[in-house]
């Protein structure tokens, strides 16, 4: 039996009446004709993959509101250093408090110095530092929806450890030789039963001579997710957004028909403002058609047109006209000068770029006036208001990405530089590899959040810390500064001014002067 159907003949008449007017035809049946098909993430996304991420490509290479918006991403997220904040569970490891904390500054000092070293080490390829590492991972995410790489083992000269990182494209990451996708293999990604990646399939194949990469021929080699011990080889950085996601949707997807458009509508604008500018200045004259093809040159060549020129130049010379001294040209009887130049009308391109505008900057997570650059129409409550919001999305993808990222390299660098001795390590009830994460668990310090107004937002930190609800490591964390390093320079700074007969610093005046109050005051009280 067929069912009842509404007016349409199409729509089912349970869904024509559905509670939900997104399930029905909408206002004035403006949704009658809309009806996607329900997909799970991978078989809306995985199709169309190598296609998304090459139109995000070229819109990051040609397109400025592009290029602006992931250079931007990777400067909130990342920032100009990345540097570790090692949390060892010492209480879970039952190590003494004293001890863990001396081998958390040593490990974190350690760690930078082999990360950061100019002769860059820990990049496989020598070209990146472990912050460029890092700003790459992030860029990835963001044009690619996933930043990929793999943890090597190499030995160099000059170098202390043997850990380096190499980055790999998501571009190279496919089944091999075109293999169609099945429940344990998908875009080159092998999976469990449970759906969980074992492993990749990696294009081994360099790109031939037009710049191309061969999905259907070559060589691939798998890399597995693990070695049996357990130690990170290929990092997978995305954000799932549907259970049973296999790849990740690069940030510009959302947004990348309206950043086209918006280009080509800029483009056709630029050119519109050329013609606009063009001028042509047209003689009229009462003269008939032969009269004119004659004195323009007609058959006789030129002749006639300088005669008449001549005729002219006397005629102007003689008709001296002016006017507050400045002459006014005048033109023989029958005779016109006329400008004529094309319009400009606006047809509302400003309000409609920024619209557009403010569409791409909800797609990368920041404000209109980061995108645009356009601070012009707001106060300091708006402005901060609209930092503040990029700043939460900002600190969700450094955790969630960055820092990710980050902890695998640091775990594989923190095992070699145990088992090597290079650090020694207070003694613990469980090993490195009974309770990794206890050993490994570290948070990260980048980019700090924009300060607006640095005298309201410095008093508003030390409100916050002199009230107890926060802590000299948050309000330093979020300025993008480890607080250990600030108190030890502090300290340095203290001991050299005295050593030079310097007063201290003023905070340092400060505290002498209430705690001179409240020694005074308790003696007046005990008298």
């Amino acid at each position: 039996m067929t069912g009842l159907v509404a007016a349409d003949g199409v729509t089912p008449l349970s869904e024509h009446c559905s509670a939900y007017s997104a399930g029905g035809d909408g206002f004035g049946g403006q949704m009658a004709g809309w009806y996607p098909s329900v997909k799970s993430a991978d078989a809306a996304l995985l199709p169309t993959l190598d296609t998304s991420n090459a139109r995000a490509d070229d819109l990051v290479r040609n397109n400025a509101i592009a290029h602006g918006g992931v250079q931007m991403h990777i400067d909130n997220v990342v920032g100009s250093l990345f540097r570790p904040s090692y949390r060892l569970n010492y209480k879970l490891l039952g190590m003494e408090e004293e001890s863990a904390r001396e081998f958390m500054k040593d490990a974190e000092q350690a760690f930078i110095e082999y990360a950061e070293s100019p002769a860059c080490y820990i990049d496989a390829e020598r070209k990146r530092t472990f912050t460029m590492l890092v700003r790459a991972i992030a860029a990835s995410h963001c044009h690619h929806g996933e930043g990929m790489a793999v943890s090597e083992w190499i030995s160099r000269p000059g170098a202390m450890y043997k850990t380096a990182i190499k980055l790999v494209s998501p571009k190279r990451v496919s089944n091999p030789n075109g293999k169609i996708s099945n429940n344990r293999l998908r875009a080159g990604v092998s999976l469990d039963r449970h759906g969980a990646a074992k492993g990749y399939w990696v294009k081994q194949d360099g790109y031939n001579e037009f710049g191309s990469l061969d999905s259907y021929s070559g060589e691939w080699k798998y890399v597995p997710r693990e070695n049996r011990w357990g130690r990170s080889v290929f990092m997978h950085i995305f954000e799932p957004l549907e259970a049973g996601q296999t790849r990740g949707a690069n940030l510009l997807l959302s947004m990348l028909e309206q950043m086209k458009g918006l280009s080509h509508l800029q483009n056709t604008k630029i050119q519109n403002a050329i013609v606009n500018a063009m001028y042509a200045a047209v003689y009229e004259s009462d003269l008939s058609a032969d009269q004119a093809f004659q004195l323009l040159g007609g058959d006789d060549g030129a002749k006639p047109l300088r005669t008449w020129m001549e005729y002219l130049g006397e005629y102007h010379d003689a008709a001296d006209i002016r006017m507050n001294g400045a002459r006014i040209p005048s033109l023989p009887p029958g005779q016109r000068l006329k400008f004529t130049q094309s319009t400009n009308a606006d047809n509302g391109f400003t309000h409609l770029e920024s619209s557009m505008l403010r569409f791409i900057a909800a797609g990368f997570g920041l404000s209109y006036e980061q995108i645009a650059r356009d601070y012009s129409k707001v106060n300091y409550s708006s402005a901060r208001a609209s930092l503040n919001e990029s700043f939460r999305y900002t600190m969700g993808k450094r955790k969630v990405i960055a820092c990710r990222f980050a902890s695998h390299v640091f775990s594989n660098w923190l095992e070699e530089a145990l088992h090597r001795k290079v650090l020694k390590a207070p003694k613990s009830r469980f090993n490195f590899y009974e309770r990794k994460e206890a050993w490994t668990r570290c948070d990260w310090i980048g980019a700090g959040r924009l300060s607006i107004d640095g005298l309201k937002e410095a008093k508003e930190a030390i409100l916050r810390i002199e009230s107890g609800i926060s802590t000299y490591e948050k309000e330093l964390a979020q300025m993008g500064e480890d607080y250990h390093e600030i108190f030890a320079q502090q300290k340095r700074e203290i001991k050299e001014r005295e050593e030079l007969d310097l007063p201290p610093p003023s905070y340092v005046l400060a505290v002498q002067f209430d705690a001179a109050n409240q020694d005074g005051g308790s003696q007046q009280n005990a008298a």
